[in-house]
């Protein structure tokens, strides 16, 4: 599913960049470099470049030459970045207004909604000279990107400026829009868009915007602000499309394997040819061994959370064994970390300390050999004994730091759960959310016991939180579910676990209702490794700040509480 066009987007850029640090600047009508109104559009050609460099500018990586959504977890706590960082500092919960990721997310979001603003406000003068047809699909798909660009905007952020025409610097100063306008701006804007996109795309279009993708995300921004009619009327609409269905392989749906999955709605997609678009995620996930850094890792408490293969939590369940803690487990644990004692990228991965040498099995002989474990001596091996394991592929061996793995930035999995989690909370319970949570659970790789009718309205709450968090983790929708639910202040606020560094847990941690998982009753809790003490201060962390510069350059934008 490679991008149309990726190698003219790329082109492309170099003149459209209606981009600077400000909001006066990157909205600015008339840029000192880059395309201006006063000579776009004169035909479809020319339409067409632009539209697709709105795709291009979509993808930004706000750290570590990574999308936002395969950063964001570890800010969260089922993750944790190593490097000294601003994002790091968001998981610990002592980050302030001037911090360099949260700017980076403001700053690109406001660069692509200012193109967006650019293709809109002047693809008029193409009306009644192309296809009708094309016309619509084009603003369709300028509409769905600045929509999708605001949706998640809402999310961190709260309110924030509503722009919808390319502004002079004299009219740059614009205050806040409500949170509440946003949402309302961003579920029309969607709504409309879907009417106007293809169901499907074939040869060099596909990846772009379809209907289902306006569709999906409109549910997801519908779900992440309560709006549980509007979440389920659209992921309704998503699951009648008949477009998609879950991967019968769910750890293929995460590699080049899996590019062309029917579970994909849409994808930021990625292309090597002359480094195009690439990504450096295999570097950031993988283990010492193969050559990475272990920068990007899951917490001990992420592996514990996951259940057992009889749909028990590991504390009630008589297939658990805490001196084989991975055996008889929901399979998509293994499929989402690298486990101690599992092979990965062709090398015994082992993080037990005293384990000084493992096998190499993608040495060049039909036999493995010995080596030196770089997992258990090397000071930057991964610190919590885990790595992630979604989106490494041992076909990026030789281009650790340019994969072009397509990152799915929407997929039927969430949808069904969506669409589960809006029933729920409407009490409209029926036998399509039991069928919606086990399509999941009983996807042939996966093949977790049914849920089975009868529970009530707060037990599906509680199973449809947790198995989000066994269907999604990594892909970054563990920091707006646990605002979502009103959590984030337990979760958070706690220690960072890793493995214990020369042994295993004595026994099972407990684990309650919404998912916390709670070490203190553990025997040897002592000996585990303490990554970061975590806080969360609920009456400011809910939100993340407006960028200081945009503050102190917008007299009109009022700062989030507690900043």
């Amino acid at each position: 599913m490679k991008i149309f066009n990726l190698f003219k987007c790329y082109l492309l850029l170099v003149i459209f960049s209606l981009t600077t640090l400000s909001c006066e600047d990157y909205l600015d009508r008339k840029p000192l470099y880059g395309p201006s109104d006063e000579n776009y559009f004169a035909n479809l050609d020319e339409l067409i470049l632009v539209v697709n460099g709105l795709y291009s500018a979509m993808v930004f990586h706000p750290t570590d030459d990574m999308p936002l959504n395969l950063v964001i977890d570890d800010a969260t706590d089922i993750g944790w970045d190593r490097n000294t960082s601003p994002l790091q500092s968001i998981g610990r919960g002592d980050y302030d207004s001037n911090n360099d990721f949260i700017l980076n997310v403001w700053t690109n979001a406001y660069k692509i909604i200012g193109k967006c603003n650019f293709v809109l406000n002047n693809i008029g003068k193409l009306d009644g000279k192309i296809d009708p047809e094309l016309y619509k699909r084009y603003s369709a798909e300028a509409r769905f990107i600045r929509a999708y660009t605001y949706q998640y905007l809402v999310d961190y952020f709260g309110g924030v400026p509503l722009m919808t025409d390319p502004v002079s610097l004299e009219e740059a100063q614009v205050p806040r829009s409500s949170k509440e306008e946003i949402v309302d701006f961003v579920l029309a804007e969607l709504q409309s868009a879907a009417t106007d996109l293809p169901v499907s795309y074939g040869g060099e279009d596909k990846g772009r915007a379809t209907k289902g993708a306006a569709l999906a995300i409109r549910a997801r921004a519908a779900l992440n602000n309560s709006r549980w009619q509007e979440a389920r009327q659209s992921a309704k609409e998503v699951i009648d499309l008949g477009e998609y269905e879950l991967h019968d392989n769910y750890g293929e749906l995460f590699s080049y394997a899996g590019k062309d999955s029917k579970e994909i709605i849409f994808a930021y997609q990625y292309l090597r040819l002359q480094n195009t678009k690439t990504h450096s995620t295999t570097r950031a996930f993988l283990s010492r061994n193969a050559q990475g850094t272990s920068n990007k890792i899951p917490s001990q408490s992420v592996v514990d959370a996951f259940l057992c293969s009889d749909g028990s939590e590991i504390n009630g369940s008589s297939t658990y064994n805490p001196q084989k803690p991975f055996e008889n487990r929901d399979p998509r644990l293994a499929f989402t970390i690298a486990l101690p004692g599992s092979e990965f990228f062709g090398y015994q991965f082992e993080t037990h300390k005293d384990s000084l040498r493992i096998w190499n099995y993608s040495y060049n002989t039909s036999t493995p050999i010995r080596i030196a474990n770089d997992d258990a001596i090397n000071a930057y091996a991964t610190f919590s004994g885990y790595c992630w394991r979604k989106y490494v592929d041992i076909l990026d061996k030789e281009f650790p730091t340019q994969s072009e793995i397509n990152v799915i930035q929407s997929r039927f999995a969430e949808i069904l759960l969506i669409y589960a989690e809006a029933k729920i909370e409407l009490n409209e319970i029926d036998q399509s959310v039991y069928d919606a949570l086990n399509r999941i659970r009983e996807r042939p790789s996966v093949d977790m016991p049914a849920i089975t009718a009868g529970k009530s309205q707060n037990e599906l709450r509680i199973l449809v939180r947790k198995e989000r968090l066994y269907e999604l983790a990594n892909e970054g929708f563990r920091m707006t579910d646990l605002k979502r639910w009103k959590l984030a202040d337990k979760f958070m606020n706690s220690t960072l676990y890793g493995r214990i560094p020369r042994g295993l847990l004595s026994g099972p941690p407990e684990i309650d209702d919404d998912g916390m998982v709670n070490y203190s009753g553990v025997a040897n809790v002592a000996q585990m490794r303490v990554i970061e003490k975590r806080k969360f201060n609920p009456a400011r962390d809910y939100l993340w700040p407006i960028p200081n510069i945009e503050i102190v350059t917008n007299k009109n934008l009022e700062q989030n509480p507690g900043y």
